[in-house]
């Protein structure tokens, strides 16, 4: 009975020690993981692709069909303008020519016997005009009869209607003559067709012909040689999506690389955006044309660029890591840490979920819509978002008040009716669309007034010749944010004011955090089912994460 009671109570104990190790082991260990605040410089870019162009590309065609008899000009030829580069077969030309030569004279013969003719009917007429007045005066003295008289008269008819023919004929045989000279004129301008010579100062990029090749030239000009004006100044034809094509400006700084140099980057500037839409199977953007030097000759017509246009730069900024905006605790993570739940993470701010919501510290565009954002036109999510304070004196910004007075006057009302209904206060920005309403009334404004009005152009768009000029420059980039700090086994919320960003990094603008301070980015050790925000897991990274951050979505980092 003893050795029973001892087995039961070594079991017992055995029970207890293992239950007790597998409930010691169940409990997270939880490892926080951060990243220093620091500075560096961060650039907001939109990436694309493009071709490279020659600046000026000239096509040299034939406008006489016949037979290539002579090449001057190969592929990557440096040619001059008026210089030879193919001789067509101009046999053919020579003998129309001597043919239109010898029409022609043929022609100016007979318009030489047409002039004689017609001097001789002149003296014809001379002459009997002489009889009729001998007749006349003889009639007089009754010494001629009547019939002679008439005769006479008659004569004279005769000779003037001759005379009349005959100038005829040598109008005639001097149209006959132009027709001839303009024969003669048009095959020698064939015959010079024949030589083919170079339009510009450029190099052969291309050559489509051979010696003893026919070309037909009756409905369209074929194509012999495709010649680039000058390679040393190129373009980059670059396709921009729609959603980023709101943020490009002229003038903008470009980066890109090509696939024949992978470890070089070039430079260029924006010259110009096309409004001319490309639509690619649903898929809408617009041609932006990039001016490039290579003065090296490294870059080649047809090379495709891999381009990145700068949109903003912050050199030496104050910057936060975007895995640490991503980072959004759970309550499993306060309770591992024994804290309590702050109203931040219990859906006590404005917005649920936190008052800064998801997607803090991506795109500046996407900020919460507790956050004052200027935001750039055409980009995404471009909604004039609500302020945390209810509508105080912080809606009069400078950046929001000028954008406001390039507004068009149903844009202003649209404007406001935001605001109010938001509860803000409107006054300064009622009476601003008050004063513009008065003093459009004294005068109308012009259709190009009323584009820069419209556009919020600068005051010298007077002298515009494109619609570049008139874009509007981009506003300033604000949004706000939340990071989290881990002091003393705690973590402690700090909201934050923030700026431009590429993708990994985020401006600060508020003095809240300074550099060297510890952000968390992540945690470890809670289980797959309840990872937060800023931790990654290890499935599949095309598929959709069970932990990103409240609302959805995820980090949307700059181009």
């Amino acid at each position: 009975m003893k050795r029973a009671v001892t087995v039961l109570v070594i079991i017992a104990a055995i029970g207890a020690g293992a239950g007790a190790y597998y409930i010691r082991r169940g409990a997270p260990d939880v490892q926080v993981q951060t990243s220093p605040i620091s500075r560096g410089d961060i650039i907001d870019t939109v990436g694309a692709t493009g071709t490279l162009q020659a600046v000026t590309t000239v096509q040299v065609g034939s406008q006489v069909s016949g037979n290539i008899a002579w090449l001057g000009a190969d592929f990557n030829s440096i040619v001059r303008k008026g210089q030879v580069i193919a001789r067509l077969d101009a046999s053919l030309f020579e003998a129309q020519l001597q043919q239109a030569r010898a029409n022609l004279s043929q022609t100016q013969a007979n318009l030489t016997k047409a002039e004689s003719d017609l001097e001789q009917r002149k003296v014809q007429l001379q002459d009997a005009q002489q009889k009729y007045t001998r007749a006349k005066e003889l009639a007089a003295r009754s010494l001629l009869p009547q019939s002679d008289l008439d005769s006479a008269k008659v004569a004279v008819d005769m000779a003037q209607a001759a005379l009349a023919s005959q100038q005829a004929t040598v109008t005639q045989a001097r149209a006959a003559v132009s027709q001839s000279q303009a024969s003669v004129n048009q095959n020698q301008v064939n015959l010079d067709h024949t030589v083919i010579a170079a339009p510009i100062d450029g190099i052969v990029t291309q050559r489509n012909v051979d010696v003893g090749q026919t070309v037909a030239a009756s409905m369209q000009a074929p194509t012999l040689f495709i010649i680039a004006a000058d390679l040393t100044k190129m373009q980059v034809n670059a396709n921009i999506d729609e959603a980023d094509v709101g943020r490009i400006r002229p003038a903008q700084h470009v980066t890109f690389r090509v696939d024949a140099y992978p470890t070089e980057t070039f430079e260029g500037n924006v010259s110009q955006i096309r409004l001319q839409p490309v639509v690619v199977q649903n898929v809408t953007t617009y041609g932006t044309v990039i001016d490039v030097p290579n003065a090296q000759l490294k870059l080649k017509p047809g090379m495709t660029a891999n381009v990145k246009i700068e949109i903003a730069k912050r050199s030496d900024a104050l910057r936060i890591p975007n895995a640490a905006l991503r980072f959004r605790p759970t309550t499993d993570l306060f309770a591992a840490l024994n804290q309590p739940v702050p109203p931040e993470v219990q859906g006590g701010g404005r917005g649920g979920r936190g008052a800064f919501g998801n997607r803090a510290g991506g795109n500046a565009t996407s900020a919460q819509p507790s956050s004052p954002v200027a935001v750039p036109q055409g980009s995404s999510g471009a909604q004039e978002a609500p302020r945390a304070d209810g509508g105080g004196r912080r809606g009069f910004d400078p950046a929001r008040m000028e954008r406001f007075k390039s507004m068009s006057p149903d844009e202003q009302k649209q404007f406001i009716a935001r605001m109010k209904e938001r509860g803000q206060d409107t006054s300064a920005f009622e009476k601003l669309a008050a004063h513009d309403s008065q003093s459009s009334k004294g005068s109308q404004p012009s259709a190009a007034s009323a584009l820069r009005q419209k556009y919020g152009a600068p005051a010298n768009g007077q002298t515009a010749q494109t619609i570049d000029a008139l874009f509007p420059p981009l506003p300033t980039v604000e949004s706000r944010g939340r990071a989290w700090l881990f002091m003393d086994h705690q973590l402690k919320p700090v909201n934050l004011r923030l700026g431009v960003t590429d993708g990994t990094y985020t401006e600060l603008i508020s003095t809240e955090l300074q550099p060297g301070m510890e952000v968390v980015t992540g945690v470890t050790g809670l289980g797959a089912t309840r990872s937060t925000g800023g931790q990654q897991g290890t499935g599949n990274p095309l598929m959709p994460q069970r932990g990103g951050p409240p609302g959805g979505g995820g980090f949307r980092g700059g181009r």
